[in-house]
């Protein structure tokens, strides 16, 4: 009796039973490299990249790897969107919206100021339409991208001095990523783009005034609290940063489809992990921080009220003349008007109400 013949007859506990094996389509070797974004110490941020890695070999028995690079190391931070557009790599972890000099659009597949929250952002992504249309335009770069984590709402930054006004921010130099940075402009202060791992000499030697990075957990690691005492909140321009693995298309093009699904399930995995881990760290780092002596403030209202109609009339002006950005901040901007709709019965009010108990 041939073997094909046997596994239909006996079924595949009888094929086990006679110590028959069954044909399993042999997968072939593959090796990837991945360039990240961020440095090794960050382990919540960074660390998701190794929490892909780990999937994928887990996934294919050890037969699809991936090889984890921190910034600098085959590659700059910010050159890492290049390296998989020209194939020179075929993955990296990082935040869209560093590569809005290329499209205003990469920023909305990640943060932009009074935009989606982490929650919102994975809804968009996922059920709603905002993974169809991030996919179309990142194909202009001959890129795919998959979710790969969220900080969730970020704090507000690290301060020299004290804001007590809008007045406080004019001339201020500032680290702030993203769109954050076009809106600071806009009222009044100077952006300044600095890779996470640069961030704290500049502000130590006072070459910028003030600095953002994700919250607590890292920033205590990064000890920005040595050189600013002042610690802002909200992140404004941050409210739900969603990290992207941008891969070459070419390369998935050239997987199985059981490698392709594999990467699917580890960058989930991923994108989970992230904004887990930063849940769960955050609140004992920022009572560290405050412990040693960090001086905790709310943004002055004028402050909020000027960084949010400065950013409405920017995504105004972007709409008449960027047509990528036109396309896909309609979808994105209904979606946040339904979404905070339902969650300004829900989860706001929810968490408003448990917020002013003493538990």
């Amino acid at each position: 009796m041939d073997r094909r013949s046997l596994i239909k007859q006996a079924g595949m506990a009888g094929v086990l039973a006679a110590g028959v094996a069954p044909a399993v389509h042999a997968q072939a070797t593959v090796r990837w490299r991945l360039a990240s974004s961020f440095p090794k110490s960050l382990d919540t941020i960074f660390g998701a990249a190794d929490v892909f890695a780990r999937h994928v070999k887990a996934m294919s028995g050890g037969k699809f790897e991936v090889s984890v690079h921190a910034a600098g190391e085959i590659m700059p931070a910010f050159g890492v969107v290049d390296g998989v557009q020209q194939g020179s790599i075929e993955v990296c972890h990082t935040a869209p919206y560093y590569f809005f000099g290329k499209d205003e659009t990469f920023a909305l597949g990640c943060a932009i100021p009074f935009g989606l929250n982490s929650r919102q952002m994975t809804a968009w992504m996922f059920e709603g339409n905002g993974l169809k249309l991030m996919r179309e335009f990142y194909a202009k770069f001959n890129i795919i991208n998959f979710p790969g984590g969220n900080t969730g709402a970020q704090m507000g930054g690290w301060y020299r001095k004290e804001i007590k006004s809008l007045a406080d921010m004019k001339g201020m130099k500032m680290r702030i990523g993203g769109f954050g940075g076009k809106v600071l402009e806009r009222i009044g202060g100077v952006p300044q783009n600095i890779p996470g791992g640069d961030i704290y000499p500049a502000l130590e030697k006072g070459t910028i005034d003030s600095a953002e990075w994700v919250g607590p957990y890292d920033d205590l690691k990064l000890g920005f609290n040595k050189v600013a005492p002042f610690y802002y909140y909200p992140g404004w321009w941050e409210g739900g940063p969603e990290l992207d693995f941008f891969i070459n298309n070419k390369a998935f093009d050239a997987l199985s489809p059981e490698y392709k699904a594999i990467v699917e399930a580890a960058t989930a995995a991923a994108h989970v992990d992230m904004q887990a881990k930063y849940d769960a760290r955050n609140p004992a780092a920022l009572k560290q921080l405050v412990g040693a002596g960090t001086k905790l403030r709310a943004f002055p209202k004028d402050v909020m009220n000027a960084a949010f109609k400065a950013s409405m009339e920017f995504y105004e002006e972007l709409n008449a003349k960027n047509e990528n950005w036109k396309k896909v901040y309609a979808d994105y901007s209904k979606f946040r008007a339904e979404q905070n709709l339902w969650f300004r019965f829900t989860e706001a009010s929810f968490d408003s109400f448990m917020q002013a108990q003493k538990l």
